[in-house]
């Protein structure tokens, strides 16, 4: 058994959670927010068998993408001003940050 994490941005959180119900996946749907952006993400937990993994990394990769988007930059506010950069940059955000764990025991009551 194990546990599939994928952090996920929010855009492609409903077509992933529609992916893994199309393909009999269980999962739990939890708000998260990103470290790098502060943007909204999905974290999905997601519990399966060590034979489906690489079906759920399979339909994880088929329905995250990776994506060019223009972010304004935060204002440093007391931090070291020596890296802010005063224009929007271009950056690339989605994707999806998976971890598989394995899993000691599972119930479901």
């Amino acid at each position: 058994m194990k546990l599939v994490v994928a952090v996920v941005q929010d855009q492609d959180s409903s077509r992933l959670s529609t992916a893994l119900m199309k393909n009999n996946f269980r999962a739990t749907k939890l708000a998260s927010t990103g470290g790098f952006l502060k943007s909204g993400n999905t974290t999905f937990m997601i519990g399966t068998e060590d034979t489906r993994v690489d079906k759920a990394l399979q339909v994880i990769n088929e329905s995250c993408r990776s994506r060019e988007q223009m972010v304004a930059p935060v204002s440093p506010m007391g931090g070291n001003a020596d890296s802010y950069i005063p224009y929007p940059v271009e950056v690339e955000v989605g994707g999806a940050t998976v971890f598989v764990l394995p899993i000691e025991q599972f119930h479901q009551f």
